[in-house]
């Protein structure tokens, strides 16, 4: 290649190869992820030519020994370009000479770059999926400690009904085990193919798409090459995980924003900061912004989705745009997560001020109606003597007078008083409630049980996906070694 010829003249030569607008069509800016997933790709693909005669083997291996160059320098010193595949491959041209771009033979950009995408995008998935189970054990780890920690419960937050700080935190976790599991669902369609549908009708060329495949760890094939080489609902599934993700996170940051403004759980340092010009203040900052990561999920989902609408089969360069709004999406989701999950773990609970305000509000109202229902009275008949009741002071006495009133007998002609003042008090109060998935700390010690089996089942999951992915790597070296 003479000085001065780039990529763009060796895959263009001199047509549409300059102008005003080549800046305009590059994707340098976000192609670095992609540097890896290319090489692995390329390595792959030559490979395949290789064992299926396309191209002989001296020259396959010429190229695979060019690709170790330019994977040993790094994206840094690749020549300028319209984006990473074409800068590799001119690469491999400047080291090869022409015979380098057999490299493309039996393929274009469209299964490339598809190809390049899904192998670089599960990755993305699977990190998502480990920091999400890390979340969920430092949520268990909470619930295990502060199984019998009484606090306030809330709806529409106001005082509702006690419960327990383990009762809340896995009320998250079952939460983030459904979004790890969407993680888990968009990576096993993610994890298909394109590669071999070449620009969009195949190749007449007798390509192994099967073996690709397996090089690269998919687990198997998209089937139709119009649909492989333009597919992007992957990003659309996998940024609708995150974005369902971000929701989650969103919820707890601001429940955990609520309770330090009440004073129910204090924020260690490193995740709070002071006013610049308030000495005294204890700001919850990180969690906010976990909160407003879920604004950053919406809008990349809003935007993929908008790039993606009424695109005609089958490339169209939209959808160079389409994959930044995915990979934001997923970077910052991501590191709200980790953010998040430190915080829970290293926050405290004042147990003492936390069961002192359980009570506010007359909270356990409810569990007294319950009793009152457990020993005959209609429920709703219950709940107007609670109310009334209510009115009047919330203790026993109150609901002595309430019952002479509604019913025309007191109280303790119903139910024996350590009774009523069991249903009164908070603590007592969560422990009746020992239904499945209840607060009472038996129940808890079930919901964490079962939490901790769906971490470990999660883990697994994930790991499994991974060591799939490794092991078709180790084979990818070997089989490249060999041409070396």
């Amino acid at each position: 290649m003479s000085d001065g010829e780039d990529s763009e003249t060796v895959v263009r030569r001199e047509r549409f190869a300059g102008g005003p607008a080549r800046s305009f069509l590059s994707s340098m800016e976000f192609d670095d992820r992609l540097f890896e997933a290319d090489l692995a790709v390329d390595r792959a693909h030559v490979v395949m030519l290789a064992e299926q005669d396309i191209i002989d083997t001296a020259d396959a291996g010429a190229i695979l020994d060019a690709l170790d160059d330019v994977e040993h320098e790094g994206f840094e010193a690749l020549p300028d370009g319209e984006d990473i595949h074409e800068a590799i491959e001119t690469a491999v041209i400047e080291r090869v000479g022409p015979e380098g771009g057999r490299m493309h033979t039996a393929r274009s950009r469209n299964d490339e770059v598809a190809a390049c995408l899904r192998y670089q995008y599960r990755a993305a998935l699977l990190e998502a999926v480990d920091t999400v189970v890390a979340a969920r054990e430092a949520l268990c780890e909470v619930a295990e400690e502060h199984t019998e920690t009484v606090m306030p419960g809330y709806t529409h937050l106001q005082p509702a009904q006690p419960t327990t700080v383990a009762h809340w935190a896995l009320s998250y976790e079952a939460a983030l085990a459904r979004d790890t599991e969407r993680l888990l669902d968009a990576f096993d369609r993610t994890n298909r193919s394109p590669l071999g549908s070449a620009a969009f009708a195949g190749t007449p060329f007798d390509v192994d798409r099967e073996r690709t495949a397996e090089l690269l760890g998919f687990e198997s094939v998209l089937a139709n090459s119009m649909d492989a080489v333009s597919a992007r609902d992957f990003l659309v599934e996998g940024s609708a995980a995150f974005a369902g993700l971000a929701t989650t996170l969103s919820g707890l940051a601001e429940d955990l924003v609520v309770f330090a403004n009440k004073g129910f759980v204090e924020l260690d340092d490193d995740y709070a900061s002071t006013s610049s010009i308030m000495p005294q203040k204890k700001n919850p900052d990180t969690l906010e912004l976990v909160r407003s990561t879920a604004g950053d999920a919406y809008g990349g989902l809003q935007g993929l989705l908008t790039t993606l609408k009424g695109l005609p089969r089958a490339y169209n360069r939209d959808l160079q745009n389409a994959s930044p709004h995915a990979w934001r999406v997923a970077d910052a989701v991501v590191e709200a997560t980790d953010v998040a999950a430190g915080a829970v773990a290293t926050a405290e609970w004042p147990a003492e001020d936390l069961e002192a305000a359980a009570g506010e509000g007359f909270s356990t109202a409810t569990g007294v109606a319950d009793l009152l229902a457990m020993h005959g009275i209609p429920f709703r008949t219950a709940h107007e003597v609670v109310a009334t009741a209510a009115e009047r002071g919330a203790d026993y006495d109150a609901l002595d007078s309430a019952c002479e009133d509604v019913l025309g007998e007191g109280i303790d002609s119903l139910a024996e008083r350590e009774a009523v003042e069991a249903a009164l008090d908070p603590t007592a109060s969560v422990a009746s409630r020992d239904s499945a998935g209840g607060p009472a700390p038996e129940a808890v010690a079930e919901t964490l049980a079962a939490a901790l089996e769906g971490c470990e089942a999660h883990a697994d999951a994930a790991t499994a996906r991974a060591d799939s992915l490794a092991a078709a790597e180790e084979v990818l070296v070997e089989e490249v070694a060999s041409y070396v």
